[in-house]
Formats: C-alpha cells, sequence, structure tokens
C-alpha cells in the first residue's frame, strides 16, 4: 500500500531533477555555441523580437564571452 504512493512520488522527484541537469547543459551547450556563431546569435535576438545590428553583436558576442560558460560550473 504504501508503495502505490512512495514509487510515484520517487519518480517524479527523479524526473524534475534528472530534467533540470539535462536542460542546463543543453543551454549551456547552446550558449557556448552562439559565442563563436553570430548568425546564430542574430536568429535568437530577432526570434525575441530585437533586431540588432553589427555592432550590437559584437558588444553582444563579447559579453557572453566574458561570461565564460564553458568554465562554470
Amino acid at each position: 500500500m504504501v508503495w502505490n504512493i512512495l514509487i510515484p512520488v520517487l519518480t517524479l522527484i527523479v524526473g524534475i531533477v534528472l530534467g533540470f541537469i539535462i536542460g542546463v547543459f543543453y543551454l549551456r551547450n547552446q550558449m557556448t555555441k552562439m559565442q563563436s556563431d553570430p548568425d546564430a546569435l542574430a536568429k535568437m535576438a530577432k526570434q525575441m523580437g530585437y533586431n540588432m545590428n553589427k555592432q550590437q553583436l559584437q558588444k553582444a558576442q563579447q559579453m557572453m564571452k566574458n561570461q565564460n560558460f564553458k568554465n562554470r560550473k
């Protein structure tokens, strides 16, 4: 009887934790790719409703490089 409640609750907790870890890994991976690809950065900005010129794109790339997503843990 206790197992009918305990197993779904544990499964939910494990699923949430694993989903968060996978999401963080995926987001970091995408951000490091955007550091070297200005087209991907421009595409993301356009999807968010911003039109960035070349100077703004360079500034955004520089800010991302200063954040250093690769070495953060």
